[in-house]
């Protein structure tokens, strides 16, 4: 059965499981998902998955990740990966290149690491620097090897229902629903997601009355979806774009964002979301902190991925792996 249609079926027997999951200040306020609880939870799904891998007489997955330049940040998000992949049991190495490799150079390290049979999951951190382009980057890695998800034909194959590499940031917003907020069918749900990874989300919401919107959409014209709908996905890339006026009562917000600001208190930069964490806990049902919300579970859900690439490869005769990466 397709990835995207297990999912759906699944979310219309979920009922509510927060108790166990999340930190709850006071029942005045929101309760506060915790993403590395669950990131936990689901890399212990994972180990185990590895373990009976292994158990089998399988070769142990295998991570390769290609990290191009000197941002702290990607190299942060590198590091991220590596160790919940050692945490899980899955091989990974880290492939470092200056950011004045060539766009060629690139595709053809990505051709070699395509080809390489003990490379079962690719990705590359982005951004990568401006004279290289992301898009023909992503469509260069195999999509069988491709755990991110951004090859043209994992979009494809996810917009037709097929089962596929679901991308790791809206899979987990998915999980973090999946497993906390639902305890109605999603045919019963008002969701309003805020720009990023809307398109993915879609699918994986399909049953669901779903409203997307953008960075540049009027604020009262984004307050009037806001207003009514029981799930929030905020990832616009605005700090303090969703307000506590802005939702209602018992609304659910998932945060997605990340905006590093000046701590206007201390001059430090800190990270925060899309979401007036204070003032929208004090109506929301439910909220996502920014850190330790969606980005541990992205990090999980990559996790699964690289587990799927491993055993989708066990199954694709090394010919039709070459033969897609050049296409």
């Amino acid at each position: 059965m397709a990835t995207l249609r297990t999912l759906r079926k699944l979310c219309q027997h979920t009922h509510h499981q927060a108790c166990s999951l999340h930190l709850s200040a006071s029942r005045q306020e929101a309760v506060v998902i915790s993403g590395r609880k669950l990131a936990r939870q689901i890399r212990d799904e994972a180990r185990a998955d590895v373990e009976d891998w292994v158990s089998a007489g399988n070769r142990r997955p295998h991570l390769s990740v290609v990290l191009v330049g000197d941002n702290p940040a990607s190299h942060s998000y590198v590091l991220n990966k590596t160790r919940a992949a050692a945490d899980v049991g899955i091989s990974s190495e880290t492939i470092l290149k200056p950011s004045c490799i060539s766009e060629e150079e690139l595709l053809e390290l990505i051709d070699k690491l395509n080809t390489d049979h003990r490379v079962d999951g690719l990705l590359v951190q982005l951004p990568l620097p401006e004279h290289i382009d992301e898009r023909r980057i992503c469509n260069a890695v195999c999509p069988d090897k491709d755990v991110d998800g951004f090859h043209v034909v994992n979009v494809g194959r996810m917009c037709l229902d097929q089962s596929t590499m679901l991308p790791a940031t809206p899979w987990g917003v998915w999980e973090i629903i999946k497993r906390t907020v639902l305890s109605l069918p999603l045919m019963q749900r008002n969701i309003m997601v805020a720009e990023f990874c809307s398109d993915a989300l879609l699918f994986l919401l399909g049953d669901a009355t779903v409203t997307i919107s953008h960075r540049y959409t009027p604020k009262e014209q984004l307050r009037q979806h806001t207003k009514i709908a029981d799930i929030i996905v905020a990832a616009a890339g605005i700090p303090n774009l969703i307000t506590a006026d802005m939702i209602k009562e018992g609304a659910a917000v998932i945060d997605v964002g990340i905006n590093r600001i000046q701590d206007p208190l201390t001059g430090k930069n800190k990270l925060v979301g899309d979401v007036d964490f204070e003032g929208v806990r004090k109506k929301a049902s439910y909220i996502t902190p920014v850190p330790g919300g969606v980005g541990p579970m992205t990090v999980a859900m990559l996790m699964k991925n690289t587990i799927k690439a491993a055993k989708n490869l066990l199954l694709t005769p090394p010919e039709r792996v070459r033969m897609v990466a050049s296409s």
